[in-house]
């Protein structure tokens, strides 16, 4: 199975490394300023599940696609989605499968309106890594999954065969048969955590710490919880007493990614993980809704950083 992974950052470098380092068929589909970096340094994983470094790594632009490719890996952030969905598509032919791996829901409009959605997947990841100053991906704790599975639900032979390529590569691999649960059980998380963390501008412990602030975690995860139920995949028990227990860990350094942008002046996925979960909703909020000021403050962050470049 030919295997194109869109970009070689810190998400589809991590994976595509490992699938590599595997013996898949691996092809990374990269920019100019990327390749150069690529030609000259290789591509580097610093990891504690083992470094990984490829003097050559097979890539390709999207000027030089001439073929599809079977399967498509997509882990960009939602803010060059547009960019990735021009740059890949021709490698997409009848039978290539596109395996997303974005928060959130949004993405999946998208590509479908372009692809089709007999052709789009659903997945998501659970990882921290980043890419440092040298352009290496750096791995940053023994977290790294993948989750992937058919939009319709159940098992399919097209979903086993995907997994017989991503299973045994050095990272764990999990096939859902409600993909889509999945799918909202994380978004809810992740839409918590990066509200809170972004709102407060702290990790879950200080937070905790400061008056008022398990509360205001609480109500977000409320509202979350209710946007879920709204669109019939309310989060089942396990996975909220899950969410609690890490919302509620006295001492905790756990931060979005998302505050780590916003700290250090970066692009953020304010409206692909928050406004896209507010327009969502359809039961109506007591009292003021926590999600809306934590949507104001990020979009304010993005007008500020915006006149800031203009100026």
């Amino acid at each position: 199975m030919r295997i194109l992974v869109v970009g070689a950052g810190a998400i589809g470098g991590y994976f595509g490394a490992r699938l590599l380092e595997a013996g898949r068929d691996v092809t990374f589909l990269v920019r100019e300023r990327r390749a150069e970096r690529l030609r000259q340094c290789g591509l580097k994983v610093k990891s504690p599940e083992g470094d990984l470094t490829f003097a050559c790594p097979p890539m390709t632009l999207a000027k030089d696609l001439t073929h599809p490719f079977d399967l498509i890996l997509l882990s960009c952030k939602a803010y060059d989605l547009q960019n990735a969905i021009d740059s890949f598509a021709p490698a997409v032919g009848p039978d290539t499968v596109i395996l997303p791996l974005l928060n959130g829901m949004a993405h999946l409009d998208a590509l479908d309106a372009r692809f089709g959605a007999a052709n789009v997947l659903g997945g998501q990841c659970v990882i921290a890594a980043t890419l440092d100053a040298e352009g290496e991906i750096v791995h940053l704790n023994n977290m790294h999954s993948m989750t992937v599975g058919e939009r319709a639900g159940g098992r399919s032979a097209r979903i086993e065969a995907v997994a017989a390529q991503l299973d045994g590569a050095g990272f764990e691999l999990n096939v859902s048969e409600d993909i889509l649960q999945s799918m909202w059980d994380k978004w809810v998380f992740l839409a918590t955590l990066a509200t809170g963390t972004c709102l407060m501008r702290a990790p879950i412990g200080d937070i905790l710490d400061a008056p008022g602030g398990e509360d205001v975690l609480r109500r977000l995860f409320m509202e979350c919880q209710g946007v879920a139920a709204d669109n019939d995949h309310p989060p089942p028990e396990a996975v909220i007493e899950r969410a609690r227990a890490s919302f509620g860990q006295r001492g905790s350094l756990l931060t979005a990614s998302m505050l780590r942008d916003l700290e250090n002046g970066a692009p953020i996925e304010a409206d692909h993980i928050v406004g896209d979960l507010i327009a969502r909703r359809r039961s109506k909020v007591e009292g003021a809704s926590m999600l809306e000021v934590a949507y104001a403050h990020l979009k304010a962050y993005e007008a500020r950083r915006t006149r800031t470049a203009r100026a």
